[in-house]
């Protein structure tokens, strides 16, 4: 087996930072009338600017596939060109059509030379499990280099248009904030952008960083369907598809809009992703002594102090002082957050050769959960 490290990390960010007073200038008025419960998720979430990829008047400026290959491209320099790419693994929960799959559009936009592609959907965790298929690529020596990504383009889904006949209770979200959480909540909460990383079988660049370990965990045996898009929650707890209603009944029904089962989300998001964090580090031999960086997706700040207690309550003790977060700065982007939190701590000047860093990534969806273990060299 091969070791495998990353050698260059890199993120695109579309047009400039929106801040929050700007937010329904871009994405546009539900029912002609500001939200009522802006200004109480953006308290409890804490984001004070995210990114759109979409103009001042909600016309796109770049798709997935664009932004996508823009993150790739920052990795490229004359020692290394889209021709030295032999597998390009991507992941994304928004791609810009069912068919082709997203690697394969990306491809066609990067050009570069023949190559294998691998396309991962999913939400969170599609960037991470993109990663983790270069990572075993390159460890058993099918490729001697990988280009894995994880992307969004998410500002298209969450526009006004989708969200018309969604009405926000206000007095429920002043008493729990968790109730927020629902479809209102996620135009808040999002944010476009892309992420990449090349990985190696030498240890290449200024720091490059060993790829110890990967894991992954998923609970929708026990779960049901938390978040979702393209479908509809029946009440006992199945999925009706896209496919099954009738064509007008897709805006009629907002089917496409991203949905979110908030109280199920607030019983078991920390629960779930504690008991997994705890399951990878005892597997692989690893204590939170051994952590040098903790670098956690979360989707809002409100989750911050209960994980944290619910790592303490688990045995899985890592102080804030080691927690690395750029939520506030970049809002969520899904599965291209992972990559914008690491390509940000790189780019930092803060490692040393020798610390390690635990990247932590869950996802809400059927509640999945996936780790990365690094060493810098």
């Amino acid at each position: 087996m091969k070791e495998v490290y990353i050698t260059r990390v890199s993120k695109f960010l579309p047009n400039d930072a929106v801040e929050n007073e700007q937010i329904e200038e871009r994405l546009g008025l539900i029912n002609g009338q500001p939200s009522r419960a802006k200004n109480i998720v953006l308290r409890s979430n804490k984001i004070k600017t995210r990114y759109y990829a979409i103009d001042q008047n909600g016309v796109p400026t770049h798709n997935n596939t664009e932004l996508t290959t823009k993150a790739i491209s920052l990795l490229c320099d004359a020692d290394f060109t889209t021709h030295d790419i032999e597998l390009l693994s991507c992941g994304t929960s928004t791609p810009d059509q069912l068919l082709p799959a997203h690697a394969s559009m990306v491809h066609g936009i990067l050009k570069g030379g023949n190559m294998e592609v691998n396309t991962v959907s999913g939400v969170c965790c599609a960037g991470m499990n993109a990663l983790k298929y270069g990572f075993l690529s390159v460890m058993t020596d099918q490729v001697s280099n990988a280009v894995c990504t994880g992307s969004e383009r998410v500002s298209t889904w969450i526009k006004s248009d989708a969200y018309e006949n969604e009405v926000a209770h206000l007095s429920d979200l002043e008493n729990n904030p968790i109730l927020a959480f629902n479809k209102d909540f996620l135009r808040w909460m999002l944010s476009d952008g892309a992420g990449a990383m090349l990985l190696e079988s030498e240890p290449k660049g200024k720091f490059p960083l060993k790829i110890e370990w990967m894991e992954g965990f998923s609970y929708a045996h026990e779960m049901e369907t938390c978040m979702y898009a393209g479908g509809e929650k029946r009440e006992d707890g199945s999925m009706k598809p896209w496919s099954e209603y009738d064509t007008e009944e897709w805006g009629k029904e907002s089917v496409f809009a991203i949905k979110q089962d908030t109280k199920l989300l607030g019983d078991n998001i920390l629960t779930k992703g504690v008991d997994s964090l705890k399951k990878a580090i005892t597997k692989n031999g690893v204590s939170a002594d051994d952590i040098t960086y903790y670098l956690p997706h979360i989707s809002s700040y409100f989750f911050k102090e209960g994980l944290y207690n619910e790592m303490k309550k688990q045995g899985v003790d890592i102080p804030f002082e080691r927690w690395f977060l750029n939520l506030d700065s970049v809002g969520n982007m899904g599965s291209a957050s992972i990559y914008v939190m690491l390509e940000e701590l790189v780019a930092s000047d803060q490692l040393k050769k020798g610390d390690t860093i635990l990247l932590s990534v869950p996802e809400s969806a059927r509640f999945s959960y996936t780790y990365a273990y690094l060493r810098v060299c």
